[in-house]
């Protein structure tokens, strides 16, 4: 029995040394909606919002830094910008990302004012808007230049920022009414170019949430959380469309909301998402946690993404894998 006992207890030390989902970001730091870049430090970046313990209803107040050279190591860079910060709103620090262009780190991000009233619509006085702000480092501080939003109408979060060869920049967002649109961001980033113009999604577009945008030997990709669960994705030749629907390449899991990212990496091509836990010890243990988490990603001889499934290892051996060159 005693035999036994050791044995269990082993393979739980050793599953809880290698498994690395959730990512290590922070002790009793809640994370979601991650956005992952690597910038010319070498090192990747993740930018996140911030869940407060036991928040009720997404009222959430600032977004978090991280960086890593292997994956398994995090750096918490801390708050690189809070709703304290802003002039326009007070409130909703939903799903950012990030950009490096002119010299200068761009940080787009939703934030809003007034309340949700779900149990009666018509009395919300809730609104979002799109802001950006710039650092000369990428974990900041970030600092909102222009003091107001990109636009007031129409309402819109779950803001994209996908730069270009050629150094053009593009703007998509999640918007009231309409989904699917995009613009061109100013020269100097602190504006769009004109409006937002719907794109050509080849007659499909599901419900969603926060799109993600990158670009794979010469093809695009427009990816997204369709009916804000399942990761599904689109390719076109072109940063603006038209675009082909291809399909999912990750389920939905516990009919909870998911928001990714997608980069490559030393080599490997990696996905980034949130997952809703258990999480023991928790002051709001009764309810589920969100958690950032990660998994390698794959492509078909022909670009299209091979299926993704959520494992507990995810890439805790990453610096072994570039090292092998697999």
């Amino acid at each position: 029995m005693k035999r036994v006992s050791l044995l269990l207890l082993w393979a739980l030390l050793v599953t809880s040394v290698h498994a690395q989902n959730p990512l290590k970001l922070g002790q009793d730091l809640r994370t979601a909606d991650p956005s992952a870049h690597v910038w010319k430090d070498g090192r990747l970046w993740l930018y996140t919002s911030h869940d407060e313990e036991c928040q009720a209803d997404f009222h959430m107040k600032d977004w978090y830094a991280f960086s890593s050279t292997d994956l398994v190591n995090w750096t918490n860079h801390g708050a690189v910008l809070s709703v304290k910060d802003l002039a326009w709103a007070n409130d909703y620090a939903w799903a950012p990302d990030a950009a490096y262009k002119n010299g200068k780190y761009y940080l787009v991000f939703p934030a809003g004012t007034g309340i949700k009233d779900r149990q009666n619509p018509k009395n919300s006085t809730k609104w979002m808007g799109i802001g950006i702000a710039e650092s000369d480092n990428p974990a900041g501080p970030f600092k909102d230049m222009i003091g107001a939003p990109l636009w007031r109408k129409p309402y819109a979060n779950d803001p994209v920022l996908f730069i270009d060869d050629d150094g053009r920049a593009y703007l998509y967002s999640r918007t009231s009414g309409k989904n699917y649109l995009v613009a061109e961001m100013a020269d100097d980033m602190r504006s769009i170019k004109g409006e937002l113009q719907p794109m050509d999604m080849g007659g499909y577009e599901p419900p969603m949430e926060g799109p993600w945008v990158f670009k794979r030997k010469g093809l695009y990709y427009f990816t997204m959380p369709e009916h804000n669960r399942i990761l599904t994705y689109y390719t076109a030749t072109s940063p603006t469309g038209p675009w082909t629907y291809r399909g999912v390449f990750m389920e939905q899991e516990n009919n909870a909301n998911n928001h990714h990212s997608i980069v490559e990496y030393q080599g490997q091509w990696l996905l980034f998402y949130h997952r809703w836990l258990d999480t023991p010890g928790a002051a709001c243990a009764n309810k589920k946690q969100r958690h950032v988490t990660a998994e390698y990603l794959h492509f078909n001889n022909d670009g299209t993404i091979r299926k993704v499934e959520r494992t507990q290892d995810g890439v805790n051996d990453f610096s072994r894998r570039v090292r092998s060159g697999r």
